[in-house]
């Protein structure tokens, strides 16, 4: 085995890596099912549906904005491993209103469920990596951080297409016994105590917000890492917003090559995020990140010239053996791939950064810092797309859009290169 899959053999890091798998697996399988059963179920009317998609999208990361300070405060002033086991127990309460929702037909309690799910990986979100430092020796944090990204993609791709295959009922099923699952594998990880006394926590939500990011961001290290992640968080919000549009409406296609596609995004980040380790030899450093986030533009500056340049689609959708038929099938899927890959290598690094260059006292503060800043973007970046869509702006050209703000995450990773490695 690799450095990086000698990990998943060592108790101090399997039980993490596989609660977060199955914590991602579950929310995808969940959220899917809800979605393929209110579209194709429930409701039957754009408007209701459009209403809909923008009110669970909404839900879900409501509470990134809303609890990050306070859940980094809490997970860097107690013991991770118990607020996992609290964590995941919570969730089967969730799930409970959730398999009732699907088994009812209950949108309001499918999206109580939601939102709680928002909460639930608010919580969780800080520990997954700042655990990392304190379990695993500081040449292991850039393959671990990988491993958990790598893991995390594929529970992903796994829930989303399970969702999106099996009934409501059996998801009702499914998502109890994952969430009982990821119970009985969050009560391994071994403890993390605090590294400092408890200071205690400011429960007031927007000042400990405006005063984490604050005293994060004004560490400049800090503040470029956290920036080019969160231009990665941006492109990434409106390639996913337009893989569906893309694939339907100017490739043609039906829901099975969107699928694929998924399938070929999630497997792509994966292998970017193991293979940076490889290339960095576990060494935490930026110095791949700019050349990343370059190749990563080219490849979506090619896929926007094979969109630009596709005949317009005419009658039934292809189908997914229609579709690998024709000609630039293969350029897009290798495109696709490359922009997983390149996007892999550059974001890893990064977060092991986040968790390596301040003490361990103030990891889980610093990456819920990152997240808020993250969503921000992810926010800012949908509305924006949602204000070129409304100008006329077709959805080739946002992915010229992407490509070009690809110069600004390259020129973020490079001056965190030259200030930091």
């Amino acid at each position: 085995m690799t450095p990086s899959f000698r990990l998943l053999a060592k108790r101090r890091f399997l039980p993490l890596f596989v609660t977060q798998f199955l914590g991602a697996f579950n929310d995808n399988l969940f959220r899917t099912a809800m979605i393929m059963l209110v579209i194709y179920r429930i409701y039957n009317d754009p408007a209701q549906e459009a209403a809909f998609s923008a009110v669970a999208g909404g839900l879900f990361i409501l509470p990134f904005f809303l609890l990050s300070a306070l859940s980094g405060q809490l997970a860097d002033c107690h013991d991770k491993a118990q607020i996992i086991r609290i964590v995941k127990t919570a969730e089967i309460g969730i799930m409970v209103f959730g398999a009732a929702g699907l088994l009812l037909h209950n949108v309001p309690l499918m999206l109580v469920a939601l939102l709680s799910m928002g909460v639930h990986s608010t919580f969780f979100g800080p520990i997954k990596y700042a655990i990392l430092p304190q379990h695993l020796e500081e040449d292991q944090v850039l393959p671990g951080t990988g491993l958990v990204e790598a893991g995390t993609y594929i529970a992903i791709l796994m829930g989303t297409i399970a969702g999106g295959i099996i009934s409501a009922e059996h998801a009702a099923i499914g998502v109890l016994l994952v969430a009982a699952l990821g119970w009985l594998a969050g009560r391994q990880v071994p403890p993390a105590p605090p590294m400092v006394d408890d200071a205690g926590v400011d429960f007031h939500v927007v000042r400990s917000s405006i005063k984490l990011v604050s005293d994060t961001m004004h560490v400049r290290r800090l503040f470029l890492a956290i920036l080019a992640i969160s231009f990665f968080w941006a492109q990434g919000a409106i390639l996913a917003a337009q893989f569906p549009p893309l694939v339907k409406n100017v490739l043609g296609a039906d829901q099975n090559v969107a699928t694929l596609f998924l399938a070929i995004f999630s497997v792509g980040v994966a292998i970017g995020s193991i293979a940076v380790n490889r290339i960095l030899q576990g060494a935490v450093s930026a110095r791949c990140s700019p050349v990343a986030a370059l190749v990563m533009g080219a490849f979506v500056c090619d896929m926007w010239w094979t969109a630009h340049n596709w005949p317009d689609p005419a009658g039934a959708l292809h189908n997914l053996s229609t579709f690998l038929d024709m000609a630039g099938s293969t350029r897009v899927m290798i495109d696709l791939l490359g922009i997983a890959i390149a996007g892999g290598m550059f974001v890893v690094p990064l977060y092991a950064f986040l968790t390596t260059t301040v003490s361990k006292a103030q990891t889980a503060r610093t990456v819920a810092a990152n997240n808020i800043v993250n969503s921000g973007a992810m926010v800012a970046a949908t509305l924006i797309l949602a204000g070129m869509v409304h100008m006329g702006v077709s959805v080739a050209e946002t992915l010229l859009i992407v490509a070009v703000a690809s110069l600004g995450a390259a020129w973020l990773a490079w001056l965190l290169h030259k200030a930091c490695d």
